[in-house]
């Protein structure tokens, strides 16, 4: 029996060199797709294409519309291809409209010096920390093992907080080998940082969603399907937007490794 996750990305090679996706309902957000589902579709898509160069190293996926039930293309297409690096641009189509755009870069991974500036927040093991589960409008939600250590969302006014950080263990529920489609779906995993500030649903969604893959091959199948550890916080909110700026590690640790960086720009509305 095939993983839901990967039920959701599957994709059919279109004779123009596109790709039918199809929105599956277990990924479903409270408006449209869980965007993390479909930029990790994205993402699968790209790495069966035949002249694909190598393995992801970038993503931007800019949310022009909600994405709605039933099927969806995928429209890639090469803008350079260098010895180490290549670029795409794509555009995604659903009932004729245009409902996405972005672009990617895949590239050769080198031997090269190395240093990670950036460490892991020092947490309990993810055994040591209760699961969470989101309301099940959130339909999304239910496919993750979810483990907040820091910023869990609690309604009402004594949710409220004044840091928009959240840290959390994460992986695929059931579990499943990591790798760069999942990376991908997991670095769209935060709830909106607003939610947090204020301590309550509110109109929010994300405007683009941008992530650096980090890791290589080897470093994801050394993670195999143990959690990742999520971290992300927002620097400002104000005139119906923010940001929020987010880190994926293979644990905690002087041991840890950096998987991807993920950074977003999200619109919202104030309560009603």
């Amino acid at each position: 029996m095939s993983h839901v996750f990967d039920d959701a990305i599957a994709v059919t090679a279109l004779d123009d060199g596109a790709f039918r996706a199809h929105a599956h309902p277990a990924y479903a957000n409270m408006v449209g797709p869980f965007g993390g589902i479909t930029a990790a579709t994205v993402v699968h898509a790209l790495q069966s294409r035949p002249d694909v160069l190598g393995h992801p190293l970038a993503l931007t996926l800019n949310y022009a519309a909600p994405i709605g039930d039933g099927d969806w293309e995928l429209h890639p297409s090469v803008i350079r291809t260098n010895r180490t690096n290549q670029h795409w641009v794509f555009h995604l189509v659903q009932n004729g409209q245009t409902v996405s755009t972005g672009s990617a870069v895949f590239g050769l991974h080198r031997p090269t010096w190395e240093s990670t500036e950036s460490v892991p927040p020092a947490v309990p093991a993810a055994d040591e920390v209760d699961a969470v589960d989101f309301p099940d409008f959130i339909a999304w939600a239910a496919n993750y093992d979810k483990r907040f250590v820091t910023g869990a969302l609690a309604a009402g006014p004594d949710g409220k907080s004044d840091d928009s950080t959240s840290t959390l263990w994460i992986r695929d529920a059931p579990e499943r080998p990591l790798d760069y489609p999942s990376l991908t779906s997991i670095t769209d995993n935060f709830y909106p940082r607003v939610f947090l500030r204020h301590g309550t649903y509110m109109p929010a969604g994300t405007i683009t969603l941008t992530t650096y893959f980090h890791a290589t091959p080897d470093e994801l199948a050394a993670q195999g399907d143990r959690h990742v550890l999520a971290t992300v916080r927002a620097a400002r909110f104000g005139n119906g937007h923010f940001d929020a700026d987010g880190q994926i590690w293979s644990g905690t640790g002087d041991d840890a490794v950096l998987l991807a960086t993920t950074h977003q720009l999200v619109y919202f509305k104030n309560p009603g």
